[in-house]
């Protein structure tokens, strides 16, 4: 078995990218209401600071601030991805069973973080979440998304409401 090993920085900055299992699922954002639930259950357990964070069908990427002296977004996450499952099975959702007793097969098991390295580092990662959806030909402009946090950036003056203009067409960039 492997002994995956994270980074740990007490009240680090980081960036996350979380997946369906199944990548042609639509759920994170049919079912946006349980996934923020799920959200604001990890946050009143482990306080965190959402700097940026986009959901698409699929998956979703976050920047998250860490209070000081805590290092434990694995826990957050887990917990995030157990709320949400529990509450698709609640509503009935068929979801796959896991390999192990219990468990259900609706996430990829791990995810991927970065530790932000400074502003710049914040920067490109906190514009990548709110162009993601517009990269993956989900919408024209990246306004239009309506789950995002492009739209509080805006209205925290961050953003122009026409930040990144229009796509004109399918694009070939971003990820596949």
């Amino acid at each position: 078995m492997p002994n995956y090993r994270r980074l740990r920085i007490p009240g680090g900055c980081w960036f996350f990218t979380v997946a369906l299992q199944d990548r042609r699922s639509g759920l994170l954002v049919e079912r946006i209401a349980d996934l923020r639930a799920a959200v604001a259950v990890a946050h009143r357990r482990q306080p965190f600071q959402i700097d940026a964070m986009v959901v698409l069908p699929d998956h979703l990427h976050a920047v998250w601030t860490l209070p000081d002296g805590d290092s434990d977004f694995s826990e957050r996450w887990r917990r995030i991805k157990a709320e949400f499952t529990s509450a698709l099975v609640a509503a009935g959702i068929a979801v796959p069973k896991g390999r192990r007793p219990g468990e259900r097969a609706l996430w990829q098991r791990r995810f991927w973080e970065h530790a932000i390295r400074d502003d710049a580092d914040f920067a490109r990662h906190f514009d990548y979440c709110h162009i993601n959806p517009m990269k993956h030909g989900l919408v024209d402009r990246v306004a239009d998304w309506p789950h995002s946090s492009f739209h509080r950036a805006v209205r925290d003056g961050v953003y122009a409401a026409d930040w990144a203009g229009t796509v004109e067409g399918p694009g070939d960039f971003g990820e596949r």
